[in-house]
């Protein structure tokens, strides 16, 4: 199981033994970014890395989280600890929801930008463990390799050296800021789910994966 750990103002991440309720395993979001960098950056000091949302994957042993600095980061549980796969930017501001698809690791993320992203992250964990079901896209997401940056909202990082330009599959303008967000199929068709500050529920298609 894991949870977002709100005696640190949410920053922290935990893996926790149900049966004997405790956690094996924890990680602060805003303290692991300042050691990457070696320094905190500028913006995280208005924008702090507050876990908002997790979607663990089919497989069961990878996970996302969403955080308030605008990162969506990918982990991998392994046996007690968890290690962070990759972090990757796309919204402008807090990522407020993550859910990954059923049997694949396509990912939705919702931001307080009013924006719906559609990830593709197998790619970048396949070469660990494969897709739990194959996925055949019409669309790929194109990839280049780059030294590390400081300031690229695209940023995939890999390690500590270099990173990976990843783009989303598909963005979605909502325009209000998402409070949650799901997926599902109506009549055979796939459907991203949206709930916002208002009384209903926006549906927009998503045919093509």
């Amino acid at each position: 199981m894991w949870t977002r750990h709100a005696g640190d103002f949410c920053k922290s991440v935990m893996l926790w033994n149900l049966q004997k309720a405790r956690p094996l395993w924890m990680t602060n979001l805003q303290k692991d970014e300042a050691d990457e960098t070696g320094e905190q950056a500028s913006g995280q000091l208005f924008n702090p890395a507050l876990a908002h949302s997790l979607s663990v994957a089919s497989c069961g042993n990878v996970f996302s989280c969403g955080a308030e600095d605008g990162k969506v980061r990918i982990f991998r549980v392994l046996g007690i600890k968890c290690e962070q796969e990759l972090g990757f930017k796309g919204h402008t501001l807090g990522v407020s929801q993550v859910h990954f698809l059923p049997d694949s690791y396509l990912l939705l993320s919702g931001g307080n930008d009013g924006k719906v992203m559609l990830w593709d992250v197998s790619s970048k964990i396949g070469g660990k463990q494969k897709s739990p079901v194959k996925f055949t896209h019409r669309k790929k997401t194109k990839t280049s390799t780059c030294p590390k940056q400081k300031g690229n909202d695209n940023a995939l990082e890999i390690g500590e050296t270099t990173c990976t330009e990843l783009l989303p599959k598909l963005t979605v303008e909502h325009g209000e800021k998402v409070n949650w967000l799901s997926y599902t199929k109506i009549k055979g068709s796939g459907k991203i789910l949206v709930a916002d500050q208002s009384s209903s529920i926006s549906v927009y298609p998503l045919n093509d994966f």
